[in-house]
């Protein structure tokens, strides 16, 4: 356990290494130059050669890069451009933001839709599982920012059951921030549910297959015993994995969800720096997500061998 433990933390270090490198050399694609971003228009280009000299934008690229990775390594991020602001409160804060909205999606969207799968399989080629595939299928259809509408207009609009646009924090608020949580977590946890039952159907089918599980029901158990004492420990492996995987995609792709509904999460500070081209705090917030996505799928891999421990042994 111990040897597999190392190995996966060596693996995530020239990952870290990369992601560094690709966030770093990203930004330096967007158009437009911050230092006249910031003086305006009618800033002379002397003023805007100073401002460059202070914003270390006149070095070479590797010298910018070892000066700010060597500055991160520290817990450094830089100032923001825009506000003056340290850069890593700003992005934790705002981190936190997202983190409530997708740590609950995830644990609810697992909740619904991994029973569910594994039901599909039991039942398979059933009108159950036909039911249940099929809603898998639209609700994977369906954009995430489109449902979103549509949530706001019925439940916001023609109802007024919930507050259409707005945060508040649940720490100042906790009956009103949960209220302009419902529609955002709603609106994710329906598409993330499509992804999950299939996955799950998936991986339960296979292991229905094994010989394990026909042994298991010669011995006489009931139908139900079979599944879940026996078949789903082993089929949750691969939905971990996915489980792990979206918790990491929608970390990093929540921005669409945070415009629609005005949460003040990393995603739209990502959005809003973009179009002010402020490069300190991008490439904090590309780093964030990223090294959040490693860390996700580094704790799943840790985590796999407590569903298939034959994991161990390789």
């Amino acid at each position: 356990m111990l040897k597999f433990v190392l190995n996966r933390l060596l693996m995530a270090l020239p990952t870290i290494v990369l992601v560094s490198v690709t966030v770093f050399t990203l930004i330096r694609f967007i158009p437009g130059d911050p230092a006249a971003l910031m003086l305006g228009d009618m800033a002379e280009p002397e003023q805007i050669a100073a401002m460059r000299s202070e914003l270390g934008l006149d070095k070479s690229l590797p010298e910018q890069f070892l000066i700010w990775s060597a500055n991160v390594v520290q817990g450094d991020f830089g100032r923001s451009i825009v506000n003056d602001e340290p850069v890593l409160p700003l992005v934790a804060s705002r981190f936190l933001v997202s983190a409530e909205v997708v740590v609950v999606v995830v644990l609810l969207a697992s909740l619904i839709a991994v029973p569910a799968g594994v039901i599909a399989a039991w039942r398979q080629n059933s009108l159950t599982d036909l039911a249940l595939v099929g809603t898998a299928t639209i609700l994977l259809s369906i954009p995430t920012f489109w449902l979103g509408l549509l949530l706001l207009l019925f439940f916001g609009l023609k109802l007024s059951w919930l507050p259409v646009l707005g945060y508040v924090s649940i720490g100042s608020n906790v009956t009103g921030g949960l209220l302009y949580l419902v529609l955002p977590i709603m609106t994710l946890v329906i598409h993330e549910m499509g992804v999950l039952i299939r996955m799950a159907r998936a991986s339960t089918l296979e292991v229905l297959r094994l010989d394990y599980i026909t042994h298991a029901r010669a011995k006489g158990l009931s139908e139900s015993a079979v599944l879940w004492r026996h078949a789903f420990k082993n089929a949750f492996g691969p939905t971990w994995t996915v489980i792990g995987l979206i918790l990491g995609n929608l970390l990093g792709g929540i921005a669409v969800i945070e415009t629609v509904f005005t949460i003040p999460g990393l995603g739209r500070l990502m959005v809003d720096s973009i179009f002010a081209r402020d490069y300190p705090v991008i490439q904090g917030c590309l780093l964030f997500v990223s090294l959040s996505y490693v860390l996700v799928n580094l704790v799943v891999d840790l985590l796999y061998p407590l569903f298939d421990p034959r994991v161990v042994a390789e």
